[in-house]
């Protein structure tokens, strides 16, 4: 059954117009017909199977029938703070994130960040970004969609107030038990590709991130989350 984001409210029982991004991608492009059936969720928690009642020109309607309250979301909550990248590695890295169940995204500039998001163009890119995950949840079904956050610089997001439990991946020191103690609210800090520098690491090292060193390979930028989040999974079952 596909399963599709709509921005509109949702009760059992009620008619509901198709958004024209819904009517577009189910309608237009997957051509369904009246009477079949799609689950949409809203992302304010659960998901709702609808039936296909009638189609327009340019507009739809469907009818709700059943509500599910599971979000699937995994037993911790993760804040990723994530130095931009250039091209697809920052759209994987948040398309995987989400997979894996990230509460929100915070973007970050850093030292060796190789991207500045200039003022004009921001809100399209954060737009294209919040999409991706918004695709990513209606792909492995979590019904709450994380929230990317406009860019910080590493600096002030030290500064906030962050969850508990802060980690930082640190390639090359030493290989500490960081999971032993960890609680289920994390912050998480994943430098650009190149890294953080040595002076940024202490800075995080100085408001409580504890280095994190996962195994003796160094991991690209946008494989580090995929990969620290496949561990916190596995921690949290």
């Amino acid at each position: 059954m596909p399963r599709f984001y709509i921005e509109t409210d949702l009760a059992v029982e009620a008619t509901v117009a198709l958004t024209e991004t819904v009517f577009h991608h189910w309608v237009k492009v997957l051509r369904a017909q009246v009477g079949e059936k799609a689950t949409l969720f809203n992302g304010q928690g659960g998901e709702y199977e609808v039936t296909l009642t009638d189609i327009a020109k340019k507009s739809a309607f469907v009818y709700v029938e059943a509500f599910n309250p599971d979000n699937r979301t995994p037993h911790f909550t993760t804040l990723l703070g994530q130095v931009m990248s250039k091209g697809d590695r920052m759209d994987y890295a948040i398309q995987k994130a989400v997979e894996l169940g990230v509460s929100n995204i915070q973007l970050l500039t850093s030292e060796r960040c190789e991207m500045r998001l200039k003022y004009d163009r921001d809100q399209k890119k954060l737009e294209h970004w919040q999409g991706i995950a918004i695709a990513a949840c209606e792909q492995c079904g979590m019904n709450i969609v994380p929230q990317i956050l406009a860019p910080l610089s590493l600096e002030k997001w030290l500064a906030s107030e962050l969850p508990i439990t802060k980690l930082v991946l640190a390639p090359n020191k030493e290989q500490l038990d960081v999971l032993a103690d960890v609680t289920t609210k994390i912050a998480l800090l994943i430098g650009p590709e190149g890294g953080l520098s040595e002076s940024e690491i202490q800075q995080a090292n100085q408001v409580g991130f504890n280095n994190w060193c996962i195994g003796e390979r160094v991991l690209r930028t946008e494989t580090a989350p995929v990969v620290a989040l496949s561990i916190l999974n596995y921690k949290f079952p």
